[in-house]
Formats: C-alpha cells, structure tokens, sequence
C-alpha cells in the first residue's frame, strides 16, 4: 500500500470534482460506473442499528482479495458496533480504524484516483454514509508463485532460491539476506494504465547517491501505458539505446543481487516479473557466476579465463575459418590444408556462404527449441541438429570440419553466465564473417577494432564500462578476470562506489594481519 503521507499530498493535489461524495449511494453509483459494472467487483453493503440503521460499503475485487481478511472485517464491524454500550459514537471513522479494525495497514481515501488505485491493488475500501472520507485497509491475497530454483540460471553451489512474480516477496528475499538497516527502497509506481509497482533497492552509505539520484529522476520521466517486464524499463533508463551489448544486468537469483548491493550497485525490481535489474553495469559482470565467491579462488580463476577464451572463440570462428580459407591458406599446415580441401571439394559455395547457411541453420534449431514445448523442444532440436548436419556434410552442401567450428562455436555460445551477452555475441559473429570475406584477416581485425572502440565508448550511468579494464584500475583487477582469495578483496569498485569504498570487516582482518 502507497505511503499514507505520500497518499493524502497526492490528494491535495487532485482537483476537487475528484473528491469523495458525502452521500454513500453517489458513492457507489461512480464507483459502478467508472469500473463499468464489472462482475469482479464486489460491493457489499450492510446496516447497522447502533449508527440509526445508517449503512456502511465495502468494495473490494475478486481474486486479488483475501477472503478470509475480508470476513473478519465484517465480522469486527458488525459484532464490534453493535455490541457497544449505548453512547454517542462521535466520529465513526476513527472508531472503526481504532477499535474495529485488526489489520496492519489502515489509511485515510480522500478521493476517487486514490480508491481505484487501491482497490484495483488488491485492497478493501470501506465508504461511510454521511462521510467524503472512506477508509482503505490491507487485504492483498497472499496467492503467488512460490518460491522455487531458479529456472534460467543453474545452481551449483549456492542458495537454492529464485525471485517470484510478487514484489514483496522479492524484497523479503533480499531482506533476508541483508539484515541491515541502511537497505532503503524507493517506490514508483510506472504506467498509466498498469499502474504497475516499482522498487528501486540500494544499501545507504554504500551506494553513490547521484547515480541513485540518476535512477529515480530517469523511473520518473517514464511516460508509458504499461510496465509489464523489466524489458520495458531497460529502453528507458539505459544510457546507450543503439548498443547491442546489455547495459543492464538482470537475474533471478537474490545472493546476486545481495553481492550486487554490497557493491554500492542499485537494484530495481518490477511486480510481475521474477527478473531483477542491477545499475550500473560494467563488461566483466557479465562473465562472472555467483559460484565463484562459493569455491577455491583458484578454480574460480580458471573457470573464468575458460570464459573469456570461449567468448573469443564464439566471436571469431567462423570469421576466422572463412578469412584463412578465402585469403590466407599459407596460414594452415600442410596436412590440414589438404584434409579441408579434400572435404570441401564437392562443396558448391565459397567458405562464407557455407558458414552462413550453417549459423543460420544454427540459429533457427535453437529458437525453435526454445518455442516448442517443453516436453519435445530439446529432442526435436538436438536430433534436428544431427540430422541436418550429418546429411548435409553427406549431400556435399557444406564440409564437416564447418559443422565442427558451427558446433563448438554454439558451445562456446553457452558459457556466459548471462543470456544477454549470448544473444549479442551471435549476432555480431555475422558482420565479422562479412569483414573476413571481404578483407580476409585484415577485416576480422577491424571488426575487433570497432567492436571495442564502442565498447571503451559506453557507460552505465556514468561508470566506464569496460573497466577496470578500460581506464585501467589496478586495486579492480583483483576480481577481474581472475579472482583474488577473499582476504584481499578488502574494497569494492571504485567506480561504482565512490562514497565508501571499503568493505570494513575484511579491510580490518587484512589490517590487523599486516600489523603482526
């Protein structure tokens, strides 16, 4: 439920034609009208003999109200009126909020705007005859998704535990991990007609509060009729809107988003969808798993090189195949020369067609995977891809060694923890085999080139992207592409927080250490 001291400004605000009526049935009259007599929309009017048979409303929706919260709210108005000694009850709204009411959250509805919203919320509205004031108590149905593995981003070690679609429930999860008081949330609420909730999440003291300040003031110059994913927010506050690269990192997992806080990053989370965003976002997240804090630092160290050596090979590959076939044979052994060759002698198209027509039939395999239904998607597409290879090398339309670098392109695809990063690899992998057919190695080079002059280019809400890469940060690379022991990971980012850039308990342990 909205903040009660943000509610009755926002209701000053509000013109007075949108003000409540004194009159119960006009009440009830624009109510029925505005929602368009929707069946959904229950009203249940009941009279009490203590107030001179004046009658009392309660509306709420069906579905997203809890029934059981709603009974016992009848039942304490009617028992608890009734029942009381015959006195003047002087101001009725404030007797039922004081003595009639056993819900946490009880505030005041001054007009229209503010019930609809709050009824349309999941809450119940209690209109009074007599009175332009209604009463709006807590009722959200608790019904939601429970909480389950995570279902994109695999668990190896590590909590067991993903975001849901309830926003509350999200915010408890973190909560439940960051026991501190200096965890603030801001909320929005973004789309005109959606009126979807939205929570912006950052640790005080931790955080940089202009990048904080940036978030906020870029949520509230979204105009749009609808939030219905975090997608819809990325278009919006991203700094680059043409880049293929994500400049917003999302997941499902609370420890990520817990580790991400405690770097100074902001999270904003959406009701309704299980994704959480994190701000500001630098290159390297994207190749770095939760599971290498949870192990020896040494394997974690190795396993991200893998990564940063199989993004390379999933960029480069078939450019690469295509450059020394077309342009520079004199590159290859002798032997291999002629296996390729031989193989590719009854091949009809030049080497970048071939691995064209490979990685788009690649590429349909996969998304057709992905939109088949979850039973027969995964055989359909790794017999699809069998079949479709082997027949092809057999009717001579490509040459077996491209269905190897196609395949162990795609593999090396799958080794981002992110999927983000995935999809943009793949599509840039398609200009880079024009540049090699074209210009042979010397293309594949400026293509290299473009891709990280733009990538040194970006930045995420102020933060260079590429760092600590690009500007080089020496105290960063210690949780860059290789990681550090634990003990040595005394500061955060120093470009992400700038405000308090220790981590205080390991930074005395190390001191302490020195000192002996």
């Amino acid at each position: 439920m909205p903040n009660s001291t943000d509610n009755n400004t926002s209701q000053q605000q509000q013109p007075t034609t949108n003000l409540l009526h004194t009159s119960l049935a006009e009440n009830i009259f624009t109510i029925k009208e505005t929602l368009g007599h929707s069946n959904d929309v229950i009203l249940r009017e009941i009279t009490l003999d203590k107030l001179n048979n004046e009658s009392i409303a309660l509306i709420n929706i069906d579905g997203i109200s809890d029934k059981t919260v709603i009974t016992d709210i009848l039942e304490n108005l009617m028992l608890d009126i009734d029942n009381e000694p015959d006195h003047k009850i002087d101001d009725l709204n404030v007797y039922i909020k004081k003595q009639c009411l056993a819900v946490g959250d009880v505030q005041d509805v001054l007009d229209f705007t503010v019930l609809y919203n709050v009824v349309l919320n999941g809450d119940t509205v209690i209109l009074l005859d007599g009175q332009s004031k209604a009463i709006a108590t807590s009722t959200k149905s608790a019904k939601d998704r429970a909480v389950t593995e995570p279902q994109t981003e695999s668990v190896i070690r590590g909590p067991r535990e993903s975001f849901t679609e309830t926003l509350r429930t999200n915010t408890a999860l973190i909560r439940r991990k960051i026991k501190s008081p200096d965890l603030w949330i801001k909320s929005r609420v973004i789309g005109d007609v959606t009126q979807t909730d939205v929570a912006v999440m950052y640790i005080n003291g931790i955080a940089n509060d202009k990048i904080v300040q940036e978030v906020l003031d870029r949520l509230d110059q979204i105009k749009i009729d609808g939030i219905l994913e975090t997608g819809y927010l990325e278009d919006y506050i991203q700094d680059s809107k043409f880049s293929l690269f994500p400049m917003i990192y999302n997941t499902e997992r609370p420890d990520v988003i817990a580790a991400e806080l405690l770097e100074g990053k902001i999270a904003i989370l959406v009701d309704g969808t299980p994704l959480v965003l994190t701000v500001p976002v630098i290159f390297s997240s994207f190749l770095q798993a939760a599971e290498d804090y949870y192990q020896n630092w040494i394997i974690s160290s190795l396993i991200r090189l893998l990564r940063y050596f199989g993004i390379t090979l999933a960029l480069l590959m078939p450019s690469l195949y295509v450059a020394i076939t077309t342009f520079h044979q004199e590159m290859l052994p002798t032997a291999m020369l002629i296996s390729i060759a031989s193989q590719r002698e009854g091949v009809p198209f030049p080497a970048v067609v071939e691995a064209l027509l490979m990685e788009i039939a690649f590429e349909i395999l996969r998304e057709a995977g992905l939109r088949m239904p979850r039973t027969i998607g995964p055989a359909v597409s790794i017999v699809g891809t069998l079949v479709i290879g082997q027949a092809a090398v057999e009717a001579g339309v490509v040459s077996a060694v491209m269905v190897i670098i196609v395949a162990l392109t795609a593999i090396c695809s799958f080794l981002f923890p992110s999927y983000g990063l995935s999809n943009t690899i793949r599509v840039l992998r398609f200009p880079l085999m024009i540049f090699a057919a074209v210009f042979g190695l010397f293309g594949v080079m400026f293509g290299i080139m473009i891709i990280l002059l733009h990538l040194c280019s970006l930045r995420s809400f102020g933060v260079p992207y590429m760092s600590p890469f690009g500007p080089i940060i020496l105290k960063d690379q210690k949780d860059a592409m290789v990681l550090f022991p634990r003990r040595y990971l005394f500061t955060r980012p120093r470009l992400i927080s700038q405000k308090n850039n220790v981590r205080a308990q390991q930074y005395q342990v190390h001191t302490k250490r020195n000192n002996q």
